[in-house]
């Protein structure tokens, strides 16, 4: 059995102050059922996980440079991430990928980096709604799945997060059956390209306006193994019965 994951990503959110949500959700959550990951700005990865220690909360970060080290002025490399105390890195998130024009061969040579600090790589895929409307969903999601994860990924080291970029921040959410469609999708690939050994461990995640309201219907889902939430993974109360519905769909 797949082990359930409820990863947040707090994006450019979060001061010192906000340190306190993490105390809450260690204490909602002392021995939890499933995983529990949040992904904040890299300026409070080390006190996070000083505020964590001990607890069942994983701290990661949401982006790393290719090389593990080297004259990028305001890059962070993972084995730097590694140090600080994440335990995995958000990679390809479609926010990274529009903004900062990142292809699928940057997202590759970042996993591979994460792989070989030895943390865990989450590997973000999604389609525009243009491309959706279009009915390329599946070709674009095979595409960027082909050439944004590399050979180094296994079963312990790589999450796959399907975050449709139409339902990032819209208050949109793609239907169960659209869900459905894409991680079914997603696990023959990694059937066909890993054996079922290894894709069958492979945790998939679904991303994209997740919320307490929500949560059950898509934890549900065929090859659903969890969330990649943003907004509401910044306040304990709100990310809390997100994790609870996790834990029910075991």
């Amino acid at each position: 059995m797949r082990r359930k994951l409820a990863a947040g990503n707090w994006k450019m959110h979060g001061l010192r102050a906000d340190l306190a949500q993490l105390s809450a959700l260690n204490t909602a959550h002392p021995d939890p059922a499933i995983d529990i990951l949040i992904c904040p700005p890299a300026t409070l990865i080390a006190p996070a996980c000083a505020a964590c220690d001990g607890g069942a909360v994983q701290i990661g970060g949401q982006d790393c440079h290719a090389r593990a080290s080297g004259a990028f002025t305001g890059d962070l490399s993972a084995l730097m991430l590694k140090d600080a105390g994440a335990s995995a890195v958000i990679v390809g998130h479609s926010e990274r990928r529009d903004a900062h024009e990142e292809s699928s061969e940057d997202v590759r040579a970042k996993a591979k980096a994460t792989h070989a600090a030895g943390l865990v790589a989450i590997i973000c895929l999604g389609e525009s709604l243009a491309q959706r409307e279009a009915a390329n969903t599946l070709d674009i999601i095979a595409g960027q799945l082909s050439a944004s994860v590399p050979n180094s990924a296994d079963a312990t080291n790589t999450v796959i997060a399907y975050e449709p970029c139409w339902a990032i921040g819209s208050g949109l959410t793609a239907s169960p059956e659209q869900i459905g469609e894409v991680h079914d999708f997603i696990r023959a690939r990694l059937t066909a390209r890993f054996g079922a050994a290894q894709a069958g461990g492979m945790r998939l995640l679904y991303g994209g306006s997740v919320k307490p309201g929500n949560a059950a219907e898509i934890f549900a889902v065929s090859n659903v193994d969890g969330a990649l939430v943003g907004g509401a993974s910044l306040r304990a109360d709100d990310f809390t019965p997100i994790i609870s519905a996790l834990e029910a769909a075991r």
